[in-house]
């Protein structure tokens, strides 16, 4: 599907110093290739949260400390305490935020920071063993965790990019499909990812069909917001191998009868290397996707798992299989 042609736009939440504004504590600003590639995809909000709370550009830098258990954002070169100013801040920020499909973050930042950020001690100058997230970066995984939601930092992984982009772009379809308010946009919404939602949860599709069909008696307000809890559950962590190989080897049965042996074979044999780690996941979904467009199979040509976000985002594909990223 052309990008032009894409049913909507994601809303994302980046960091303002990822591409943006040089707004860094030393003025300085970074350009991220994944930033880059959405742009002409997605529709940016950009907040610096330090600038925005009146630090200055360029300012001394503020740290996390750990005060009676508890967070605060000092400025050791002042002396100042931030926390409140940061924590009115966010609080007005998520209030006024409307619809929003995903979060891109800057690591490390001890506003923005995921899970990255240095912990110090009350003095702020001694480190506490660990690191957490930042304030704003805080805020972001407790009230909009369920979003498509990453630092920039681990975009760089292949693997996670991929997730990020499926996760992101459902979401916002999904959405799309919320703000319609017909129950024939809901069938086709399950309809088109089925085999999307079988790779990241195949308990979490049955129930997501199940409310698809029972949504008449339900309500469809009713059954949009429950569809919606158990979308964003399944989509919580990246699909693995496993059932990747699954979902490939569903989509093989309409196609097999049609191939040669020998193309059979080559097909289970690429599958066999994904397993072992020896080729990527892209290699066998090409083969599954030249097969489609010969074949003329309109079931699977519809199916968001074969083309889940727009074509030109895809990139080098990491194989490390050996992390639990979303631990």
């Amino acid at each position: 599907m052309d990008s032009s042609e894409w049913p909507v736009r994601p809303v994302v939440v980046c960091s303002r110093c990822l591409g943006f504004e040089g707004c860094r504590y030393n003025g300085q600003m970074l350009r991220d290739d994944t930033v880059e590639a959405l742009r002409p995809h997605v529709d940016y909000i950009t907040p610096c949260p330090e600038a925005d709370i009146g630090l200055g550009i360029p300012r001394h830098p503020v740290r996390i400390v750990v005060k009676d258990g508890a967070q605060r954002l000092f400025q050791p070169a002042t002396g100042e305490d931030h926390t409140e100013e940061m924590r009115r801040f966010v609080s007005g920020f998520s209030e006024g935020l409307g619809s929003v499909d995903g979060f891109i973050l800057k690591s490390r930042s001890p506003s923005c920071g995921l899970t990255d950020v240095k912990q110090f001690r009350a003095d702020g100058l001694s480190l506490v063993t660990g690191r957490g997230s930042g304030i704003f970066g805080s805020h972001v995984l407790s009230v909009h965790g369920g979003c498509a939601v990453e630092d920039e930092g681990r975009l760089h992984n292949g693997k996670i990019r991929d997730h990020f982009f499926r996760k992101l772009f459902t979401l916002a379809d999904f959405r799309r499909v919320a703000a319609a308010g017909d129950a024939g946009e809901l069938v086709d919404f399950q309809a088109r990812n089925k085999l999307l939602l079988m790779a990241y949860s195949q308990a979490e599709m049955r129930r997501m069909g199940r409310i698809v069909a029972e949504q008449k008696a339900a309500g469809l307000k009713a059954a949009l917001k429950e569809y919606e809890a158990h979308l964003r559950k399944a989509m919580e962590k990246g699909a693995t191998y496993r059932s990747n190989i699954n979902v490939m080897q569903h989509a093989f049965g309409y196609v097999s009868r049609e191939l040669s042996s020998e193309e059979r074979s080559f097909f289970l044999d690429s599958m066999e290397m994904y397993r072992e780690g020896r080729t990527p996941l892209v290699t066998c979904l090409g083969l599954l996707r030249s097969w489609i467009v010969r074949f003329d199979v309109d079931y699977l040509a519809g199916q968001t798992y074969f083309h889940p976000y727009p074509e030109d985002l895809h990139e080098k594909y990491d194989q490390n299989r050996s992390r639990d990223y979303w631990k």
